[in-house]
């Protein structure tokens, strides 16, 4: 894995790239639809590789180990082949869903002892374990198992987290480089940044990180209940630090106001699971706003979705129709919904790329943030 940068925004930082995997390139910026079981909620891999044209998706660690197995999914194939997913795969190390478990684990300078949600069965992550799971899946890109911490949290903890997130990762990158020594294995592992909401921790940590050398890099630990504002500032401390040459990684971001924000930060990868979490729950983003589409004044609406927008749903189905679905709890109505908001992210950020290959990546920024104040 490579990454090529093409143009930069030279008010904001803003980058458009190519990132270049063993399943294809990806132009960045980018937003990647999140999988967390092998499959993007209620959408066929067919739609989105062909309807949305998504060219990377990410999985989850921590549930793919614990149900089906990763050995399972090795003897399959591996994770492209399970699935039926010819494009690039992005893996969690399961580290966030591990530490969210809060009374049913055990954190040691060994790895992370905990009980799986499922049964109750206990089990070991180590930096070097969650590498062969991630292996075993045969993901293009990998993440080093990170202590990530609720917010607020004391600089105290933030600092012994982010040190141990560091020792992880240098173990992680230690066990990395020998079982793909000779493989010709393709995975590529980014590192993660912590420090949660101090900015010297945020500086120290990405420094130490850099002596890995690492292909990419990401910056964690935000979205984890801290306010919007401490969620940029954090990562405009970091991205400056992290090679110019290398691409960067804000994980699970974001509304999609922020995206553009993020991007100003020199931000080139994203996920999230709101746009098809908000979609199932109703909540359809629109060029016009948000369509809470359980709304009475939707009844007898023959309007389209969102009459800018090309995808399927909107191209086909009326806004009548979709609050029929939704109010009758009809499974349909999750794939369409899915399909529209995911479709409206992969646009904005195709919206972005263009508008930094052409320079005009400022007004686009700008249109957006009057565009906010105006709604507001």
């Amino acid at each position: 894995m490579y990454f090529e940068l093409i143009a930069e925004c030279p008010d904001t930082g803003a980058r458009a790239g190519l990132i270049h995997t063993a399943h294809g390139s990806i132009e960045t910026p980018v937003f990647m639809p999140v999988g967390t079981q092998a499959t993007v909620k209620g959408v066929m891999q067919r739609d989105i590789e062909v309807e949305l044209d998504a060219k990377i998706i990410l999985a989850n660690t921590y549930h793919l180990f614990l149900r089906p197995g990763h050995e399972l999914i090795r003897k399959l194939g591996g994770l492209h082949q399970f699935m039926s997913w010819p494009r690039a795969i992005l893996t969690d190390s399961g580290g966030f869903q591990v530490f969210s478990l809060s009374d049913l684990r055990k954190i040691s300078e060994e790895g992370v002892l905990f009980r799986s949600h499922l049964d109750g069965d206990a089990h070991m992550f180590t930096p070097e374990s969650t590498v062969d799971v991630q292996l075993a899946l045969g993901s293009d890109i990998m993440m080093p198992l990170d202590e990530c911490l609720e917010y607020p949290a004391s600089h105290e903890a933030a600092n012994q987290a982010m040190r141990r997130t560091v020792r992880w990762a240098h173990s992680a990158y230690r066990y990395f480089e020998r079982r793909v020594t000779g493989t010709g294995s393709a995975s590529a592992l980014f590192p993660i940044v912590q420090g949660s909401m101090f900015a010297d921790l945020r500086r120290d940590c990405a420094l130490e990180l850099l002596d890995l050398n690492a292909p990419g890099y990401a910056i964690g630990g935000l979205s984890v209940g801290e306010p919007r504002s401490l969620s940029m500032e954090m990562t405009e401390v970091t991205t400056p630090l992290l090679p110019r040459d290398r691409p960067r990684y804000v994980m699970g971001v974001g509304m999609p106001e922020e995206l553009p924000e993020y991007v100003a930060r020199g931000v080139d990868m994203m996920d999230c699971v709101l746009p098809s979490r908000n979609a199932r729950n109703g909540c359809l983003f629109t060029a016009s706003g948000r369509v809470i589409i359980k709304q009475a004044r939707y009844k007898d609406d023959p309007a389209p979705l969102d009459p800018h927008c090309p995808c399927l749903t909107c191209r086909t189905y009326s806004r009548a129709y979709l609050r029929h679905l939704f109010q009758a709890g009809e499974m349909l109505f999750s794939t369409l919904a899915t399909i529209h908001n995911l479709k409206y992210y992969l646009d904005r950020m195709r919206q972005m790329r263009q508008a930094i290959l052409l320079g005009r990546f400022r007004a686009y920024l700008d249109s957006v943030r009057n565009s906010a104040v105006e709604s507001s």
